[in-house]
């Protein structure tokens, strides 16, 4: 049985509790207001261009996303827009920002929502969250910010922030949750979606992962890494994986002044960018007779091999290359793909959209 006493104390925590909450909101989002960034996506409440910005920037940094942010939105300043485009166009606009999978999923939505609603992006978030290439962190992004709604968004920033405040050294599924559920009951009604945006500056501009710059921290007295004076060892840093490495080697067949380029299948990796054929090479075999194989196995000819282009070196997020490249020359036998494909001549790559290895390759031309 509770006594009178012991339902005041509780009453009084919960007094307190809030208070600290209602602290917390207020220096957060004040901090915002006099620190955050000038963005370009942040001088609207569209909800189109809140995702575009959102999508953008996953795994790509800030410097890097905006100038591709601004050129979008200058060539597609609709939804609409980019549902009557052809993929294509968006992956050349999209060239070098990489994760091209996104590209893809962003125009497979704008063409569903084209269709079936008029345009529009539903307010409904389990609507929208089914759409391709959508999650939780980008759906609660949007609603948050363009709507008004207090959905919670938890990126690496957010969690970095959370965890050294919460004392939380492993990321564990436990403690994800923990971090969750005290945001839900941080995050600001009146204002989530400047909350959000404040909580993920914060982590981008003064909790950082390495020396942060704590005394600016709006919120430092309630941060236990911080009270405990060892904020970078909060949460664990994982160990690096060490990315496999390959050798690849890759030709530009010529015929006459121009050359081969094939379209890249839609579902695979770098799906529908060009590019000249390439492949891994064999522990067993020289680099010439790995790229005569190939092009005789999808050509049915083998190639003449002119000269070398040169060697460039490219990391993707899961392997790196050595890429060796080669002038080629059907040698004396034309030959027919079955491969969607173009023969072009150096001056027409700009109009194609190409990976980054290739880009280097022709660089060296």
């Amino acid at each position: 049985m509770f006594s009178a006493l012991d339902f005041i104390h509780i009453y009084v925590e919960k007094i307190n509790c809030i208070m600290q909450i209602l602290t917390i909101q207020n220096r957060i989002l004040y901090w915002y207001a006099e620190n955050k960034r000038d963005l370009p996506f942040r001088k609207s409440k569209d909800p189109y261009l809140i995702w575009i910005s959102e999508v953008m920037l996953q795994q790509t940094k800030m410097k890097t996303m905006i100038p591709y942010f601004n050129r979008w939105i200058d060539l597609y300043p609709t939804l609409k827009k980019v549902a009557e485009t052809e993929l294509s166009d968006l992956l050349k606009l999209w060239e070098g920002l990489g994760y091209y999978s996104r590209c893809r999923n962003f125009h497979k939505a704008t063409i569903i929502l084209n269709r079936d609603n008029n345009g529009l992006i539903p307010k409904d978030w389990h609507t929208f969250r089914s759409l391709p290439g959508i999650g939780d962190y980008t759906a609660s992004a949007v609603f948050s910010i363009a709507y008004n709604l207090p959905y919670v968004v938890v990126d690496v920033n957010v969690k970095r922030v959370m965890a050294r405040v919460l004392g939380l050294k492993n990321l564990s599924n436990k403690n994800n949750s923990i971090i969750l559920n005290n945001l839900k009951d941080w995050i600001c009604k009146k204002h989530p979606g400047d909350f959000n945006q404040a909580m993920m500056e914060l982590g981008a501009l003064v909790c950082t992962p390495q020396k942060p710059s704590c005394y600016a921290c709006p919120i430092k007295t309630n941060c236990i890494a911080f009270i405990k004076g060892s904020p970078e060892l909060y949460p664990y840093k994982k160990k690096k994986i060490i990315k496999p490495h390959f050798i690849t080697v890759g030709g530009l067949i010529w015929r006459k002044n121009r050359f081969y380029i094939q379209k890249r299948n839609i579902s695979s990796m770098l799906g529908g960018l060009w590019e000249f054929p390439s492949v891994k090479v064999k522990k067993t075999e020289s680099i010439e007779t790995a790229l005569k194989k190939l092009i005789e196995k999808e050509f049915g000819i083998v190639p003449k091999i002119e000269k070398k282009i040169g060697i460039i070196e490219h990391s993707y997020s899961h392997f790196s290359i050595t890429f060796h490249g080669y002038h080629c020359k059907e040698d004396g036998i034309y030959f027919e793909s079955k491969t969607e494909h173009e023969w072009i001549k150096l001056k027409d790559i700009d109009s194609f959209a190409f990976p980054k290895a290739n880009h280097k390759i022709f660089n060296l031309i």
